[in-house]
């Protein structure tokens, strides 16, 4: 505490305070009799909640009006205001720039247009009157007046003259600076040398025409040629305490030649002027020199022997971890760290990632997740025993210190004695702590120094309290584990009481509540609490609240004690149980499928807001995993905060294979909360688990619970957490990736070899422990269906036979026999054969069926009635004598544009067909890429296809296509843009789409393809490939997904794309209405081609339905864009049509 905030301590006469605990707020009412300026009252409201806690709303104001403030004080609070909502740009003004019409109306000279501005924009003057009228309820005019000063310089003159001088300039290329310790290359590439030290972008003043020099890396690059010869050469900048941008203009290819060189990731120097930039409205800095500098800020880890991080989140921990795995990973390779796990929270979504990033880096990954540990079922009697509800209950209530039960002291203890659900008896001791009551625990409690000055200790207390008691064993408390707790740590218990939780038995019974806190439960039951947080105000509390719950159990049949807990497990409900991140590494290929299964399951049939892993399902598919006891959320970290026993501990302890401790400023909110005193206490904690880990022979390892990269990313996590309403959002622990030293100096409190190993000696026991484990499996596994290549060969052949004749013209048959021996030795024609059945039962319904993308490239796909393109050369078949004639000469790209003609064998009509596609489009020049058939059904009949594939293919092997919903640039610019608002703080363009760069990517929620089918061959298992889920885990769309995005596995096994579209449909509807066939329709037809130049044959005019074309109502060309290709394009032919079709839709 500061001389000056202890003598504003000193003077302070507080009348009333106000707090509320629920909404985090606390009002505080002083006496008039004493004056205190705004600043400080600032720095009370400051001290104050470093007593409560950051996120508290303090206000501090004067309970009676003030009649009148010394103009001296008016003046004081109003500069101290203004550089509070300004900072440095309105240094400038001072007491001279304050003038008084009277004692209560005054005017603000500015001379600054920019400052004032920004006091306008952001209603300054309205800010100020607010302040003084809420804290001393004093009226006060304010009024603002600007008055330049002649400073301002001629922005086309400054502009030329930059270009001028960045022009003129021919200062050599490069230039080395020779240093023994360190050897940096600088490359001047405009103006000169740059020798001046850098001043921090967040430390820059927006004022016009000052002279800064930055450093810092570049982000994006622009450059545009102006007019002949004149360049803009535009770049962002990040030193990571701000970013900014920097413009230069350049006269001369080869000048600009010089800057072309740099890349984003280099680092610069920059030397130029503040200037406003009239098009991104905004202060940018006009460059005079830039110099490039080779010296990348690269972290390293140079101990001899590495370390391994066990506990790494990356952007799959939905909008919480914030970097790419990828980042992560290769960071450590760098290290020379032999591996890195991967344990994002409840999933395994970035094991694809993962793996790729294996291959790519050379480093070992150690796959897992931090799981959500549960027990089977609610606990809500602890040590349940045979007594009837009727007979005697002691519900009890505690006033404390503070939350923790191991430092924190008993001062209150108040109790209630039921009988008949009748209360027969009370109690109440104050306790002397022996320590000072901490001054938020006085304002909550009202319960002084004074007060229990002369009262009995804990021990006598405590007996006092067990008198009491008597021969009663069923205790009962709202909360019951903390009261709970508090008491086991001040008792040598003989033997553990039952114990019933108001709390949780209240969950249970009163459904969908949003509050379940003592004054709620009492408010919406119409109890009485006088006194809330005085022991016997709330035990007797309690105690109502329990008679009402019993009275709902024994409306249920309920009559005993120990019925309670079975009864509610009978339900299985995971609404109300207590979780518990755990640590899940993979230890072999056994232990990647049992973890498959263990993440389906708590996705499918545990999701309770999050995926849930009930403690008895782990333990069903526990071989081959590595389990961890996490974080502070951890069971072991839990047990020991709340005051468990040694013996308690030791039973935690042996259901893991190592403990986990991490770096006490991971866990300072603790501290912060008031659970705990010190960060000593966080290092006790650290010191009993290692004692523990020793005791129960089972490694501890130090892990940093990673989750961004380096510290300076730790306001990304920010921003996203601030989105979505996290109160300690701007509490960011050091969560970054540490070096083996960094990690080895956060336990500096421990001897040399104990930090050893549980920084690098454990860790890395692990990570030996653990094969190379492969996420996805190589190669290709199609479904299976018997017979399917001969029964491909037979549909095509006889297909080819009937349109072509036999024998089959060489180039019909060459075509075929190529294709199929492709597909079938690459063992595709599983697929043909699924898309055929599906074609064939959707005509056989009436629907036709759109084939998209390449599939029109495969001549077995026209033959096996897929689609009804054809992609042999444009050729002339007569249907009655077979006879054929082929066009190869390239004069026509379709046959329906050649000339109509008859048969010269049989004198018939020529039908003509023919796209010229080669087959490669569509499975690759070596014949083995993975077809993607894609079909468009209508939309009844597309639900109708993926039953079928279902039926065809049977349960367990159809799953939908899973899609991964990532922070889109939009919502990520959202994200940035409300939380800087909140903070009143405008950023730059540059630092705003910086920050939205990093956001994009997170993952926030997951989907499923609009119609991808992923089919698992009869061989395999779904989780030989990926868990399974629901999609954005909703249980009642009622379809399963591939938990890894289809992407990931698309390639491995075989997706199916059955899309649904309006066309199929609203061509069957103009069957139905016309009685005419589409198939009928000739693609030939110039009437129908005319309709994609004029709208003339439809008997309308362009002004009459606004459109130059009659195409307004064709799927595909109706859109504006597309049906501005046809006026610009004016095609004639079938195949133009194609072309255009073919570009609209073209990447």
């Amino acid at each position: 505490m500061t001389d000056e905030v202890n003598k504003t301590l000193n003077k302070s006469q507080i009348i009333k305070i106000n707090l509320n605990h629920t909404d985090r707020e606390m009002d505080i009412f002083i006496s008039r009799d004493v004056f205190y300026t705004i600043k400080e009252i600032d720095d009370l409201v400051q001290w104050h909640k470093s007593k409560l806690g950051f996120d508290y709303e303090v206000q501090i104001s004067y309970q009676d009006k003030i009649e009148k403030i010394s103009r001296e004080s008016i003046v004081s609070g109003i500069l101290y205001l203004l550089r509070k909502f300004h900072n440095s740009l309105a240094r400038e003004i001072d007491e001279d720039c304050i003038s008084f019409i009277d004692d209560r109306e005054v005017s603000i000279i500015v001379n600054n247009r920019i400052l004032y501005e920004k006091m306008i924009q952001s209603h300054t003057d309205q800010k100020i009157k607010k302040i003084f009228n809420s804290l001393y309820k004093y009226k006060l005019a304010l009024t603002l007046i600007l008055q330049e000063k002649e400073c301002h310089m001629d922005l086309s003159k400054e502009l030329e003259k930059i270009i001028r001088e960045t022009s003129l300039s021919d200062t050599p290329v490069t230039k080395q600076k020779n240093n023994k310790k360190k050897k940096i290359v600088e490359d001047v590439l405009l103006g000169k040398k740059i020798n001046d030290t850098p001043v921090d972008i967040n430390d820059l003043d927006e004022a016009e025409g000052l002279e800064y020099s930055i450093k810092g890396e570049i982000l994006n690059i622009t450059v545009r040629e102006i007019k002949q010869d004149l360049y803009l050469f535009q770049m962002d900048v990040t030193d990571y305490t701000n970013s900014i941008s920097v413009k230069v203009f350049i006269r001369g290819e080869d000048k600009i030649n010089k800057l072309k060189i740099l890349q984003v990731g280099d680092v610069v120097m920059v030397k130029g002027k503040i200037m406003f930039d009239s098009f991104s409205k905004e202060y940018l800095i006009m460059a005079q020199s830039i110099n490039q500098l080779h010296e990348k800020q690269i972290i390293r880890d140079l101990s001899e022997e590495k370390r391994v991080e066990l506990h790494v989140h990356s952007k799959m921990s939905a909008l919480d971890g914030i970097s790419d795995f990828d980042k992560i990973a290769k960071r450590a390779k760098e290290w020379g760290h032999k591996a890195i796990a991967l344990t994002d929270h409840g999933v395994l979504q970035g094991f694809p990632e993962a793996m790729n990033t294996a291959r790519k880096h050379g480093i070992k990954i150690l796959y897992g997740m931090e799981g959500y540990l549960c027990e089977d079922g609610v606990e809500i009697i602890r040590n349940p025993i045979d007594q009837d509800f009727n007979d005697e209950i002691v519900v009890f209530d505690l006033e404390t210190t503070g939350l923790s039960p191991i430092n924190d002291r008993i001062i209150e203890i108040g109790a209630v004695k039921l009988k008949n659900l009748e209360v027969i008896d009370t109690f109440n001791i104050m306790v002397n702590p022996q320590i000072d009551i901490p001054y938020t625990i006085t304002q909550i409690t009202g319960i002084t120094n004074q007060d229990v000055k002369d009262a009995p200790d804990i021990k006598h207390s405590m007996r006092a309290f067990l008198d009491f008691i008597g021969d009663c064993e069923v205790l009962c408390a709202h909360n019951a584990n903390f009261d709970y707790s508090f008491l086991r740590n001040n008792l040598d218990l003989k033997k553990e009481f039952c114990v019933i939780d108001t709390l949780d038995l209240s969950r249970y019974l009163l459904k969908k509540r949003k509050s379940y806190k003592l004054s709620k439960l009492c408010k919406d039951l119409g109890i009485t609490l006088e006194n809330h947080h005085r022991a016997s105000d709330d035990a007797l509390a309690a105690a109502g609240i329990l008679v009402i719950l019993i009275k709902m159990l024994q409306s249920k049949g309920l009559e005993n004690i120990i019925e309670v807990n079975t009864s509610i497990g009978e339900e299985k409900s995971i609404t109300n149980v207590k979780t518990f991140h755990i640590i899940v590494l993979v230890k072999n290929q056994i232990g990647l499928k049992n973890l498959y299964k263990l993440v389906s399951e708590s996705h499918l049939n545990y999701f309770y807001k999050k995926p849930l892993l009930p403690r008895s399902v782990l333990n069903q598919f526990r071989e081959g995993l590595i389990l961890g006891t996490a974080c502070q959320s951890g069971e072991l970290f839990t047990a020991i905060l709340s005051g468990a026993s040694d013996d308690e501990l030791d039973k935690i302890a042996q259901q893991y294979d190592f403990l986990e401790i991490q770096p006490a400023a991971n866990n300072m909110n603790l501290v912060k909360g008031g659970l705990l005193k010190s960060e000593k206490d966080l290092k006790e904690i650290n010191k009993k688990i290692i004692a523990l880990g020793d005791r129960n022979n089972k490694l501890v390892c130090a892990t940093g619970d990673v989750h961004f990269l380096d510290k300076k990313d730790s306001i990304v996590r920010e921003i996203l957490m601030t989105g979505q309403g996290y109160d300690d959002a701007d509490d960011q622990p050091s969560i970054y990736f540490k070096t083996t030293a960094d990690m080895m100096a956060e336990f500096e409190y421990l001897d040399e070899s104990t930090r050893y190993n549980v920084v690098i000696k454990n860790p890395n026991i692990i990570a030996d422990m653990i094969e190379a484990i492969q996420p996805i499996p190589d190669g290709v596994y199609p479904p299976i269906i018997e017979g399917a290549d001969a029964s491909l060969r037979e549909i095509t052949t006889l297909n080819a036979l009937k349109m072509y004749g036999n024998p089959l013209p060489k180039i019909v048959e060459e075509r075929l026999e190529r294709e199929l021996h492709s597909i079938i030795s690459n063992g595709y024609a599983v697929m043909y054969i699924i898309a055929s059945k599906l074609v064939e039962k959707s005509l056989k319904d009436g629907y036709i069926v759109g084939s998209r993308g390449s599939v029109g490239s495969s001549f077995a796909a026209t033959m096996s009635n897929i689609t009804e393109v054809n992609p042999l050369p444009p050729h002339y078949i007569c249907p009655n004598c077979k006879h054929s004639q082929f066009v190869t000469d390239g004069s026509y790209s379709s046959g329906v544009d050649l000339p109509s003609k008859l048969c010269p064998q049989c004198g018939g009509d020529y039908t003509k067909d023919g796209h010229d596609i080669p087959f490669e489009v569509f499975l690759g020049f070596e014949g083995d890429k993975e077809p993607d058939i894609d079909l468009n059904f209508a939309a009844k009949e597309q639900i109708e296809a993926m039953r079928y594939t279902e039926d065809l293919f049977g349960e367990g092997y159809v799953y939908r296509a899973g899609t991964i919903g990532t922070i889109a640039s939009k919502t990520a610019y959202g994200f940035v843009k409300n939380f800087f608002d909140d903070k009143d703080i405008r950023l730059r363009n540059a630092e705003t789409n910086r920050l939205v760069a990093y956001c994009t990517g997170v993952k926030r929620t997951t989907g499923q393809h609009p119609g991808g089918v992923m089919i698992v061959p009869k061989n395999k298992e779904i989780y030989d490939f990926t868990p399974i889920q629901y999609p954005a885990n909703n249980r009642k769309s009622g379809v399963k997904t591939t938990h890894f995005d289809y992407h990931s596995i698309s390639g491995r096994i075989l997706k199916l794309d059955i899309l649904g579209h309006d066309t199929p449909t609203i061509i069957k509807m103009l069957e139905d209405m016309t009685g005419f066939k589409s198939s009928d329709v000739p693609l030939d037809d110039k009437s129908t081609l005319s309709l994609f130049d004029s709208p003339k044959v439809l008997g309308v005019d362009c002004e009459d339905i606004g459109c130059e074309t009659g195409t307004l109502g064709i799927p595909e060309f109706g859109t504006g864009f597309v049906r501005q290709m046809l006026t610009d394009t004016k095609p004639k032919t079938f195949s133009d049509l194609v072309r255009i079709s073919g570009l609209s839709h073209g990447e």
